[in-house]
C-alpha cells in the first residue's frame, strides 16, 4: 500500500490522502501523474479528474454524492463542493447474490461461564437495575455498598445503571424502556441481578417481573422501595449479598467460539475508519460466524446509501422485506419529524474527511464483513439467530451500544477515528483506525488497526485481533472497563408526560 494516498476501488475518481499532502505534490494513479492544488489533510480526498456540477463522487467503487460546483483534477474535495444523493423512502428490488467465503472452522474456544440455561456469559458481574429513575440513588448507594464490603472481589464487577425512563412514558418509548432492562436482566455477562423498583411508577415492578419471565431467583431478585418499612438500602443490602454469594463461585471453563456473539459499531469515524478498521472487524466477523458465532450490525441511519449492498446479501426473500421495512422505518422516523435522511456526518466526522453519509454508510457497513445476512431484528428484541444479523437502532454511539448488548452481544467492537472513552453495560472495545490516535489516547484505544496503512498485512492484524478478542472473551478487561465506564441509553421517540 502506498503510504502517502490510496485508491480504494479500481471505478473511484478520488483518491485518499493517507498522509497530510501539500499544495504543488504530485501523485501518480494508473500511470497518470496529478498535481495537488491545495494542502489536504489526512484522510481528505483529491480528484483524479475534472467534474462539473452534478457530477457523482465515486469512492468504494459506489456514489458518495454529487458535486455542486465544477471541481478540478488534484483539488481537495469536502463537504463543500460534494452533497448527498439521498432521497425519501424508496422501492428496493431483491438481487440475491451468492456468498462463498471458504473460512475454516478452527474449534478455538475462551474461558466464558456456562449459565444454568445453557446460555454463556464473558463477564460474571452483580448489576443493579432500576425500573424507574426515580430510584437511581438508592441503586448507586447499594452497588457501592457492596463494593466496599467485598472490596470488589469474587464477581468481575459490581456496577448499578441508573437511567432516566419507567414513568411519564406512553407506547413505544414505555415498552422500550421495559425491553431494555428486561434484556439486560436476562443477560447472561451478568451472575447476579437486583432489580429496585419504586411502587408507583408506569413500569410496575410485579407486571414488569412479569414480563420478564421464569428466572433463577437465586440470582435475580426485586425489591420495592416503597414497600419497604424502614431503610431500603439496609433491606436491599440483605438480598444482595445473597445473590452476590452465589454468583462469586461461579467458575470459568472452555466454551467454543461458536457461542461469541459480538456487536459491530463505530463512532467518530474519519477517512480511515472505511480503510482499516471497518475492513478488519468485517474480516473478524466472517472468521467468526465461519466458527459458528454471531455478530450485529445496527446504526440503521448509518446504512443509507449502502442498504441494496445489504439487502442483496439476504438469505431469503423474507429478510429482504424486513430489511426494506428495517430501512424505511427509520426514513419515515426521520421525515415524520421534519428531518431530511441524508445529514448524519457530525463535525467530527467531516473534519476526519467524511462528506456525506453515503460515503459514512459505505465505510460503516465494511464492519460486518461479505457473508450473508441471516437474521433482521427490532430494537429491543433478543438474538435467536446465528450469524450476521441487522438490530434495528439509531447511530447514537451510547444508544446503539446499549441496544447491542441488549440483544445479547457479548461484547461491543467499536471503531473509531476521533475517539470517545465511553461503555455501556458489556465490554465495549475501541479500535482505532489510525495510529495517531492510539499514540495519543492509550487509556480509550484497546486495540490500533492503523498499522493496516503501515503496510502490516491485514490477515496480519487480523489474526492479531482474532487472539485479543478471545482473550477478552476470557477475562481481559478493556479500558471503559479498567476506568469504571459502564452506562445504558433507551431510545425515546415519543411525549413525555
Amino acid at each position: 500500500m502506498n503510504t502517502k494516498y490510496l485508491k480504494i476501488n479500481p471505478s473511484d475518481n478520488v483518491v485518499v490522502a493517507i498522509q497530510p499532502l501539500q499544495a504543488g505534490e504530485s501523485i501518480v494513479i494508473d500511470g497518470q501523474c496529478i498535481d495537488v492544488l491545495q494542502d489536504t489533510p489526512a484522510g481528505h480526498k483529491i480528484m483524479l479528474t475534472d467534474l462539473n456540477a452534478g457530477e457523482d463522487v465515486i469512492k468504494y467503487g459506489y456514489p458518495i454524492g454529487h458535486t455542486t460546483e465544477e471541481v478540478k483534477k488534484g483539488q481537495w474535495v469536502n463537504e463543500n463542493q460534494i452533497k448527498t444523493n439521498l432521497a425519501g423512502l424508496l422501492d428496493y428490488a431483491y438481487n440475491p447474490i451468492t456468498v462463498n467465503l471458504d473460512i475454516p472452522n478452527e474449534g478455538l474456544t475462551f474461558k466464558g461461564y456456562r449459565r444454568k440455561n445453557g446460555d454463556v456469559g464473558i463477564r460474571n458481574e452483580v448489576w443493579i437495575i432500576p425500573t424507574v429513575g426515580c430510584v437511581n440513588g438508592v441503586a448507586n448507594q447499594l452497588a457501592e455498598r457492596l463494593r466496599q464490603e467485598t472490596d470488589g472481589k469474587g464477581v468481575d464487577a459490581i456496577v448499578s445503571y441508573p437511567h432516566n425512563y419507567g414513568c411519564s412514558q406512553l407506547g413505544d418509548d414505555h415498552e422500550n424502556t421495559k425491553k431494555i432492562l428486561r434484556d439486560m436482566v436476562l443477560h447472561p455477562n451478568a451472575g447476579a441481578v437486583l432489580i429496585v423498583g419504586l411502587g408507583c411508577e408506569n413500569n410496575q415492578p410485579d407486571v414488569f417481573k412479569e414480563f420478564v419471565g421464569e428466572v433463577d431467583d437465586k440470582r435475580i431478585q426485586y425489591i420495592v422501595t416503597q414497600r419497604i418499612e424502614g431503610n431500603e438500602v439496609e433491606e436491599g443490602m440483605k438480598v444482595l449479598r445473597q445473590i452476590y454469594e452465589v454468583a462469586s463461585k461461579d467458575v470459568r471453563t472452555d466454551i467454543s467460539l461458536s457461542e461469541l456473539r459480538v456487536g459491530l459499531k463505530c463512532g467518530g469515524s474519519d477517512g480511515f475508519s472505511g480503510i482499516t478498521a471497518n475492513p478488519l472487524l468485517g474480516m473478524f466477523s466472517d472468521y467468526l460466524i465461519a466458527q459458528g458465532g454471531t455478530s450485529v450490525l445496527t446504526e440503521v441511519p448509518e446504512m443509507f446509501g449502502a442498504e441494496t449492498i445489504l439487502m442483496n446479501r439476504c438469505k431469503n426473500q423474507k429478510l429482504f422485506e424486513q430489511t426494506v421495512n428495517l430501512i424505511n422505518d427509520f426514513k419515515s422516523y426521520f421525515l415524520s419529524h421534519g428531518e431530511p435522511v441524508g445529514e448524519n456526518p457530525s463535525p467530527g466526522n467531516k473534519a476526519g474527511g467524511i462528506s456525506t453519509l453515503e460515503e459514512k454508510a459505505l465505510g460503516c457497513t465494511q464492519k460486518c464483513g461479505k457473508d450473508y445476512v441471516r437474521g433482521v431484528m427490532e430494537y429491543g428484541e433478543r438474538l435467536s439467530q446465528k450469524g450476521l444479523n441487522l438490530l434495528s437502532a439509531p447511530g447514537n454511539d451510547l444508544v446503539a451500544s446499549t441496544a447491542l448488548a441488549s440483544c445479547g452481544c457479548h461484547i461491543v467492537l467499536f471503531t473509531t477515528g476521533r475517539g470517545t472513552p465511553f461503555g455501556t453495560f458489556v465490554p465495549t472495545m475501541k479500535i482505532s483506525t489510525n495510529s495517531t490516535l492510539a499514540k495519543n489516547k492509550p487509556t480509550w484505544i484497546d486495540f490500533n488497526a492503523g498499522v493496516i496503512i503501515e503496510n502490516e498485512p491485514m490477515e496480519v492484524t487480523c489474526r492479531r485481533f482474532i487472539d485479543y478478542v478471545i482473550s477478552v472473551a476470557s477475562g481481559e478487561e478493556v479500558n471503559n472497563e479498567k476506568k469504571g465506564y459502564r452506562e445504558i441509553a433507551i431510545f425515546k421517540t415519543g411525549v413525555t408526560l
